[in-house]
């Protein structure tokens, strides 16, 4: 049988008010060391809370709904742990819903999510559009994570592109690095124009002149990398450095410059964005500025519950920095990883080790 609040209570020798809000990290007073003896006590005899009951007192059903835009993105996976785990810690569920760069399936999944009674919704890469409209009839609180394609919203979790660029671009210059080429992606993106303004501001900050032929735009795809670079590689003074605006184009300068005859870094250094696994797998290993997506997630779940309390509040956008992480291809490392630097998307070791442990015995 479930232990009960009351069980509980017993336990820990307090009365059930107190328990539950040791339980509920209320705001009301609960001294730190009784909060952390009915913690671990709870934890130790198995309690835990009835969701239905404690969901028809409050009128909520602890359920967030996450409308995921594109599932097969590299950050999606990631992104959506970091939401999850935070949410789990607080009791809370969440049913995903991929709708396949279709704004016709946003807006089903909306209504299909307002049909289960969900407390609010979370979008992870997205255009504002009439799904937001039903959500405010709704009265449900709605949050947005990572990129926003059309711009910048309240209530958002959105990548510092700007300050992203600066990174790669500055060290870059630090290197030495006076004629710095960059591919941009498609015109029209946010995270584009925000790219290019790192960029810029960085050769203003050198006092490196502004050259428009070493710009160029692509498709966000390896090959218009490739066609990109070979534009740069045929130039009387060529670039001493690329920067890519993400890593699959990063990758394909690199097949261009070896095409060439060149080496990567040593006649061309090569700095790409996003930290996508083929960064760290490449060869040379790719130089790239890592978003935070497990922590843009823990965000935007916190963001939704304190939504969920005060409904009405409009917050700006919470913009989060990302960090250069340096490999081969820039000239400055011989591609270790930072010690600190791990993959949110392997098992954890602990885990690992007990698989190891039961196939040691089969």
């Amino acid at each position: 049988m479930p232990v009960t609040l009351h069980e509980l209570a017993k336990a820990a020798g307090c009365s059930v008010s107190t328990v539950s809000r040791a339980l509920n990290n209320s705001a009301h007073s609960v001294n730190d060391v009784t909060r952390e003896r009915i913690l671990a006590l709870a934890n130790e005899l198995g309690y835990h809370p009835n969701m239905t009951a404690r969901g028809l007192k409050m009128d909520r059903t602890f359920t967030i709904g996450l409308v995921v835009y594109n599932i097969a993105s590299p950050f999606t996976p990631v992104l959506v742990r970091g939401i999850q785990e935070y949410l789990r810690q607080r009791d809370y569920f969440s049913i995903i819903i991929s709708t396949d760069w279709d704004s016709d399936l946003e807006s089903e999944a909306v209504h299909q999510l307002l049909s289960r009674s969900i407390d609010g919704v979370i979008f992870v890469e997205t255009w504002r559009d009439e799904s937001n409209k039903t959500l405010d009839l709704a009265n449900k609180p709605y949050v947005y994570v990572y990129r926003l394609f059309d711009g910048e919203y309240p209530n958002s979790v959105i990548v510092d592109d700007v300050h992203g660029a600066r990174l790669a671009v500055e060290h870059l210059a630090k290197l030495g690095h006076r004629r710095i080429a960059f591919i941009n992606g498609p015109h029209g993106w946010a995270a584009s124009k925000e790219r290019l303004a790192g960029y810029q501001d960085v050769l203003t900050q050198y006092e490196i002149p502004q050259n428009p032929s070493l710009i160029e735009e692509g498709t966000w795809e390896v090959q218009s990398g490739y066609q990109a670079a070979k534009k740069f590689l045929v130039m009387t003074e060529r670039p001493t450095a690329i920067f890519a605006a993400n890593d699959l184009m990063a990758l394909g300068a690199i097949y261009a410059i070896q095409d060439a005859g060149l080496n990567v870094p040593n006649d061309i250094a090569v700095v790409g964005y996003d930290d996508r696994e083929i960064a760290s797998i490449s060869n040379p290993t790719i130089t790239t500025v890592c978003p935070p997506s497990y922590e843009m997630g823990q965000l935007a779940a916190q963001l939704i519950l304190d939504r969920l309390e005060n409904q009405d509040e409009i917050k700006d956008p919470i913009r989060v920095q990302s960090r250069l992480i340096i490999r081969e291809s820039c000239g400055a490392e011989q591609g270790k990883p930072p010690l600190e630097h791990f993959s949110h998307t392997i098992p954890p070791e602990s885990l690992i080790h007990r698989w190891r442990g039961k196939t040691s015995h089969e």
